[in-house]
């Protein structure tokens, strides 16, 4: 179904917010046709909050809704006053460069989210803050009207992927997982050769994600430096004291602690494992279901503050018949099939065998081809077109309950689990059942 154009002289904001209020949201793929070439005028353009402005957001989330003439980056929002301001300036001083006054003051902060969500002139946001914010701000956002990317991993646990993808969808919202690999056009190529049959019938699949994650000796309690919000950056997490290594470095854009904390973050099995888990999933086409078996093993550290896994591998079974090894040592991933294998290693090296492979074409009506183009890009054509992203998130949940799978398998000693991707539950295992939902949310953050 497409919606007529507007009538000139109404926006497309004003035309978008008559149908929200008219209660065509639910459900309704709306298209909105393209637009010329060219300039577009600022009303016509898509308003973007930007929620959380740390190292991913400034260096790969800010820039690309810069450049798009489709976009209008209208707010920054961020708990660091630092981060914040610098974004907002960052903000304003390149859309100056497009006035002749060489002016701009158009970019408005905030320290809460609930702000950017309330504005009726904002029309999507993109999510860049640590990984316990990532459910609670998507859901208050597609409930407030707005279309969401997302950073990845998507959630700390599988109960809250289910939340969400059942929310942007009952609310009708364009969400976009934010994982750049599927844009790729190395781990893009592969997926396609091995969708389409090229290495015969697919057996074994094989992931891996660097190592990265340490430990870290037990720490300080510190007072909070001025510029942070502390008790609304843990917002849905337990309380605890203030040290610098649970948070981020003030005033600077390093790696942060956060990362290795298994009350933000899982660390690299889940903030790696997104990555290529999903390019794994996606060649499998199990995308949007998953694993009936999981079994797998790792190292915590012993003490101290930082406390996600050091090392680990894991074995899974597909209801298809394919095995996938996931293991702690190099961004790849591998596909054997009973006629050859090809791998992708992260950086854009290919290898297979026969080598052959390398030199295959794909073109055929009936064969399966994916849009090339990067998330973005994605994310802005569909809020356009209200079609499906490439991630949405259905996806982003599904690949992040894999890596999910692996991990309580973990937590149970080791244990081999049997898991039912439709009822998403595993079988005849209720401690098992118990770790799929992330039971430690404060009020009011709760699902």
């Amino acid at each position: 179904m497409s919606e007529k154009r507007p009538q000139s002289g109404i926006s497309r904001r004003t035309f978008v917010k008559g149908l929200l209020s008219a209660g065509a949201v639910a459900g309704v793929p709306w298209v909105f046709p393209g637009r010329a070439a060219g300039a577009v005028a600022p009303s016509e353009r898509i308003s973007i909050g930007m929620i959380g402005m740390g190292r991913q957001a400034t260096y790969a989330n800010l820039p690309p809704f810069l450049r798009s003439k489709d976009t209008q980056v209208v707010a920054v929002c961020d708990v660091d006053s630092w981060r914040m301001k610098g974004a907002e300036a960052r903000v304003n001083k390149h859309y100056a460069k497009g006035k002749s006054s060489g002016t701009y003051k158009g970019c408005s902060t905030h320290r809460d989210f609930r702000e950017v969500l309330a504005r009726d002139d904002i029309d999507a946001v993109m999510i860049s803050t640590p990984d316990h914010w990532h459910v609670p701000m998507a859901i208050a956002a597609v409930k407030a009207g707005k279309d969401v990317c997302c950073e990845k991993p998507l959630t700390l646990s599988i109960h809250e992927g289910r939340v969400l993808s059942d929310a942007v969808k009952r609310y009708g919202r364009v969400f976009r997982t934010d994982s750049e690999f599927r844009s790729h056009w190395y781990f893009h190529r592969v997926v396609e050769l091995v969708r389409n049959g090229r290495i015969g019938k697919l057996h074994t699949i094989r992931a891996g994600v660097p190592a990265g994650d340490v430990g870290c000796a037990p720490q300080p309690i510190m007072p909070g430096p001025a510029e942070l919000d502390y008790d609304m950056w843990l917002g849905p997490a337990p309380l605890a004291p203030y040290t610098r290594n649970r948070v981020h470095t003030p005033s600077s854009f390093r790696r942060p602690g956060w990362m290795r904390v298994r009350d933000y973050c899982d660390g690299m099995i889940t903030n790696w494992g997104t990555h290529l888990i999903d390019i794994a999933q996606w060649g499998n086409g199990t995308d949007r279901t998953g694993p009936v078996e999981v079994q797998a093993s790792g190292t915590y550290p012993t003490d101290g503050l930082w406390n996600v896994l050091l090392s680990f591998e894991a074995k899974y079974k597909y209801a298809n018949g394919v095995t996938m090894h996931y293991t702690m040592d190099r961004p790849f991933v591998q596909f054997e099939g009973e006629g050859g294998w090809i791998r992708a290693d992260y950086g854009g090296k290919i290898q297979s065998s026969p080598k052959s492979l390398l030199k295959e074409t794909l073109g055929l009506a009936d064969e399966i081809r994916f849009p090339l183009r990067s998330e973005k890009a994605d994310f802005i054509d569909c809020i356009k077109t209200r079609g499906r992203t490439l991630e949405d998130a259905e996806v982003g949940h599904r690949t992040t309950s894999a890596c999910h799978l692996a991990h309580i398998s973990i937590m149970l000693g080791g244990q081999k689990l049997r898991w039912n991707p439709d009822a998403e539950q595993f079988i005849d295992n209720d401690p098992a059942n118990r770790l799929t939902r992330r039971t430690a949310l404060r009020p009011p953050w709760t699902l």
